[in-house]
């Protein structure tokens, strides 16, 4: 077997004379995997895996198995099962590191681990240098004493977190309450490991996604050489920030080996090419410094989130040097800008309005899952690509949802770029957790390395402790269950436990490492002011509509101070579904289907079909079913996000549930797993516009009309509100001038059924809100009276004819004769996407999109499928 080793080339003075420059390498070529000898039952399974073979750092064993043909890929068909077994057993990882003269004459030579998940024993040379229990940390192990010239094996058991962890609660009578129970057998019901384990929640199974346990190395794995000093971490912090000064400080820690002199020089560099310079001269002493060293820029450009402004950004660039010698630098990228977190009082309760640079800004968004179940594979270009579909859906906040994983610095240098902002969830996904201090200081080391390593991002204005912790240890019927059978000493230490993980350790985190960004307790939340997840205090997860079956118009009911979470459920669109299905899986509830449905086990085709059917129809074929969920979906968040926004000031965010999927199925996505749009994102773009009308009729028959500005400064718009009959009779209700203030909502109108349909026929006719700014259309919203499947929508007489644009793209003008509810512009399994879809088209109305696909324009006329709420297709 030959191995290809990692040369490390490092020219230095002998140590003894003076200090080189600190040098990092990754280890990422050469690495091989296995199942571990012990695992003889799974070897004689799968033989081949038992034998040595390449493995991709950073990586996952899953990932390798599939590239190598060992186990089928989890997301086609039913073979998620099949890979079950990688995470039930123990893996081993090998490679090799050429030792060099020079590198062996450094006084340091530290082995860096950026992630291992989770269970690892790390060996160099047959000796053992770290044991690591958090998927979450950066490791680091002195390997000098341990190095020969030449090659050196390092190798890295993994255990399998069942095997580690079953031992220790299924004996016990009252096991923490976790998150979802497997499917697959693998944990009695209720018997959860998760709760005990600092690793990513979703890969133990969520209602969007499968079970699979990664194993691997989840983060780079380097050599880090140095001498006498290096820095321990670069925090970027915003003292002061105005219009007319920026006073900033770079907090530098410094790991030393022996004490001397250190000079810390920091030149922040600005977009406009100025730059500022500031040095601090400091002794140190063996262990860890700390240093402040202060810098003004006068007349900064500040960071604006998207559509506020632009996005200047600085470069924070220091140097260290050691009795005279460089020996180490970093860099940091920033923005300068305040944020404040503000929780007025009223007599409904107390606010939640986020200010950056002074403004109230109106939370737009969705809330972010992981990308794939195996992170490692998720590339820069593919996060920048969905949060660019999140700036181009008119949001401005993205927030990272606690079950998942810290995200790379690349995504939030994406977010920084954008323009948007992020509430950063601490990863928690829900489980109750562990009192005991040794988790506690574990998840306290594991905050602190994290929000070092992000917390210069401009992008991240709200640090959050966690995920429906709180308020499913208040209101979940398990929860409730638990509390009783463990009695009230346990339930008092379990409690305590948490208050003291996420109103001290993690805010102590949060706060006095990035002083500049507000700490929330948990999400949904009230600060441990009161009861979490009520409407008038806090934060809101509100699942009433879809988990607890309410219809959609139950959004209209309240207006809560800022909804965190809320959704509907839809399916991909058909390529996307091809994708993992066989043309004989193509229908509702198949068992691939059901595989792919993750809520209530599968049961939530069900659900999707109820929903559909309280408004629309029942679907034709399968390929309805998909377009109707879609529909539901868009026309339910659309209804729900408007009312949020109309709600304002009292309402201050709006982040519908979710943004993207961890892989191809049924979820509560606007855009799926290969990045393909459903209705939803491309409404969103019209219900998060800047400028906006509102119109929302409640089930009590009362419909208010609202105006909706997130501009800085006044605007003078025209309103009207029509009644438009399908084959285009049309009656004016109401018109009217205003001057839109800025950052408002304001109502215009509520008016009963009688008063705004009048005697039109409700079976035919729909209200039609339309705002114009300088003569032009930029919103318009349609309210019936009744049910689209209760309505006679005939056939609305489409025309289709096809062009050129400028571009070259093929464009598609369809025109209607009629009312056209919910346009849905679709290719069949050809992968095609509209530059605009789910259109509402007035009688004698066209739209022109523009078609963005590598499948020939004649191929595309042929497959062309035009779908609507009407009586045709």
């Amino acid at each position: 077997m030959i191995y290809r080793a990692v040369a490390l080339l490092i020219a230095v003075a002998p140590a003894t004379l003076m200090a080189a420059p600190r040098s990092e390498y990754r280890l990422d070529q050469g690495w091989e995997l296995r199942l571990a000898p012990s695992e003889t039952e799974a070897i004689k399974a799968h033989p081949k895996a038992g034998r040595w073979l390449p493995a991709t750092v950073p990586g996952t064993v899953q990932t390798d198995l599939i590239a190598q043909q060992l186990t089928p890929d989890p997301f086609v068909g039913l073979n998620e099962a099949t890979i079950q077994w990688v995470g039930r057993s123990d893996w081993d990882y090998r490679g090799r590191i050429n030792a060099t003269a020079a590198l062996l004459a450094r006084d340091h030579v530290d082995l860096l681990f950026d992630g291992l998940d989770t269970f690892a024993t790390v060996q160099v040379n047959g000796m053992t240098v770290l044991s690591t229990d958090n998927a979450h940390r950066r490791w680091r192990a002195d390997v000098k004493p341990l190095l020969k010239a030449g090659t050196n094996e390092i190798l890295i058991r993994f255990s399998s977190p069942l095997k580690m962890l079953q031992p220790k609660v299924l004996p016990l009578a009252n096991p923490l309450p976790g998150e979802y129970d497997s499917v697959f057998g693998d944990e009695p019901e209720a018997r959860q490991t998760s709760p005990y384990i600092r690793k990513p929640k979703y890969h133990y199974g969520w209602d969007w996604g499968p079970r699979i346990l990664n194993i691997g190395p989840n983060g780079p794995i380097k050599i880090d050489a140095w001498d006498a000093l290096r820095i321990g971490s670069l925090r970027v912090v915003q003292e002061a920030v105005t219009q007319a000064e920026a006073r900033i400080a770079a907090d530098v820690e410094l790991v030393a080996d022996r004490g001397g002199q250190a000079r810390v020089d920091m030149t922040v560099t600005g977009p406009d090419g100025r730059a500022f310079i500031s040095t601090r001269d400091i002794h140190v002493s063996t262990g860890v410094n700390r240093v402040l060293v202060p810098l003004s820029i006068s007349q900064p450009q500040l960071w604006y989130p998207v559509g506020y402004g632009a996005q200047p950004l600085y470069s924070v660039q220091t140097h260290i040097r050691f009795n005279g010698e460089p020996v180490d630098s970093a860099t940091r990228t920033t923005g300068l800008r305040t944020v404040e977190l503000v929780r007025e009082a009223d007599a409904k309760g107390r606010g939640f309005q986020i200010k950056v640079n002074g403004l109230p800004i109106f939370m737009k968004g969705a809330n972010v899952i992981p990308f794939d179940s195996f992170a490692p594979r998720v590339t820069a270009d593919r996060m920048a690509s969905i949060l660019t579909d999140a700036r181009d859906a008119n949001m401005n906040m993205v927030r990272i949802w606690g079950g998942g994983h810290y995200l790379p610095d690349n995504f939030y240098d994406a977010a920084d770029r954008l323009g948007l902002m992020v509430w950063q969830d601490f990863m928690f996904g829900g489980a109750v957790t562990p009192y005991d201090r040794d988790f506690r200081e574990n998840v306290r080391i594991e905050a602190e390395e994290q929000v070092d390593r992000v917390q210069a991002h401009p992008s991240i204005v709200l640090w959050s402790g966690n995920n429906e912790v709180l308020s499913g240890w208040e209101n979940w019927s398990d929860r409730i269950a638990f509390k009783k059978r463990v009695g009230a000493d346990e339930q008092e230490r379990v409690g305590v436990g948490m208050a003291i993980l996420f109103n001290q350790v993690l805010r102590d985190a949060a706060e006095r490492r990035d002083p500049d960004v507000p700490y929330w307790p948990g999400s949904p939340s009230t600060n441990y002011e009161g009861k979490p997840d009520v409407d008038g205090d806090g934060d809101r997860h509100y699942w009433d509509v879809w988990g607890g079956k309410k219809p959609a118009t139950a959004y209209l009911e309240s207006c809560p101070r800022f909804m965190s979470e809320y959704g509907l459920q839809a399916m991909p669109v058909m390529p996307t579904i091809r994708a993992f299905a066989k043309p004989e899986d193509l229908s509702i509830t198949s068992p691939v289907m059901r595989a792919h449905q993750k809520f209530l086990k599968g049961e939530g085709q069900e659900r999707l079909l109820l929903y559909i059917e309280q408004r629309y129809r029942t679907p034709r074929d399968f390929a309805d079913f998909v377009y109707l969920s879609q529909a539901m979906q868009a026309d339910g968040i659309a209804l729900g996000a408007l009312h949020h926004r109309a709600c304002r000031p009292e309402t201050t965010g709006s982040l519908y549930w979710q943004l993207n999927d961890v892989w191809p199925g049924a979820s509560w996505s606007s855009v799926d797993y290969y990045g393909r749009w459903k209705a939803l994102h491309y409404v969103a773009r019209r219900f998060f516009a800047p400028v906006a009308i509102a119109a929302g009729r409640r089930d009590s028959g009362m419909t208010q009309v609202s105006l909706i500005s997130d501009q800085t400064t006044p605007m003078t718009a025209h309103w009207r509100l029509r009644i438009v009959d399908v084959d285009g009779t049309a009656r004016i209700v109401k018109v009217g001038e205003a001057t839109l203030a800025p950052l408002s909502a304001t109502s215009i109108a509520d008016m009963t059924d009688d008063a705004l349909f009048g005697a039109a026929d409700r079976t035919r006719s729909f209200a039609v809100a339309e705002l114009m700014v300088d003569g032009q259309p930029v919103s318009r919203v349609l309210v019936s009276a009744l049910p689209e499947k209760s309505m006679a929508l005939p056939d609305p007489g489409l025309t289709t004819s096809w062009s050129t644009g400028t571009d070259g793209k093929p464009q598609l003008t369809v025109t209607t004769t009629r009312l056209t509810r919910g346009l849905w512009i679709g290719f069949g399994a050809h992968d095609a996407s509209a530059s605009d879809n789910y259109i509402d088209l007035l009688p004698g109305e066209s739209v022109t999109v523009s078609i963005t696909s590598s499948v020939p324009t004649k191929q595309l006329k042929t497959a062309l499928e035009l779908r609507h709420l009407g009586s045709g297709k």
